[in-house]
């Protein structure tokens, strides 16, 4: 069975009011479609760093999001993980004030994870840094996960 590390993103999308920007608003739509249709048939995983940030703001939400998140394993941050995430960022991959995300590529990648779900696509799932992303994690003894969002996983019925 494949398996996707959940990115905060992904449950944020899911559990925020509906946005009134309609691309914002189809993104939430699309997440909780992909998510309430089975998630791929993916096995689930995500980490401390993914729950932390999840528990901020306003605390309503945050149940929700943290609800979202115990359907996923949380798998450890480990030291591989913390070396990872530094090289991604001292490499200039992920800005220092976005540690948070390295992180999260990190444990992805250190944990095997075959996808990484995320709406961050200026960090994370960024089309411009991919190749030196894929780069320096495989010279660190890994392999960078398919980085995408809920919607490019969606499976549309081609007869609606």
């Amino acid at each position: 069975m494949p398996n996707a590390y959940i990115e905060t993103t992904v449950p944020s999308y899911y559990v925020a009011r509906t946005s009134q920007n309609l691309i914002q608003a189809s993104r939430q739509a699309s997440t909780r479609l992909w998510w309430d249709s089975g998630c791929s048939g993916f096995e689930l995983f995500t980490s401390l760093e993914a729950v932390e940030e999840a528990q901020e703001g306003e605390p309503a939400m945050a149940q929700l999001r943290l609800a979202l998140l115990q359907r996923a394993i949380q798998l450890e941050i480990t030291d591989e993980t913390g070396v990872l995430a530094q090289r991604l960022v001292s490499d200039g991959l992920i800005p220092s004030k976005a540690a948070s995300d390295a992180i999260h590529i990190a444990v992805a990648c250190v944990h095997g994870m075959h996808y990484l779900v995320t709406w961050n696509f200026e960090h994370i799932a960024n089309p411009f840094i991919r190749d030196r992303l894929r780069k320096t994690v495989h010279e660190a003894g890994f392999h960078l996960p398919v980085l995408c969002s809920p919607d490019e996983l969606l499976r549309y019925d081609e007869d609606n």
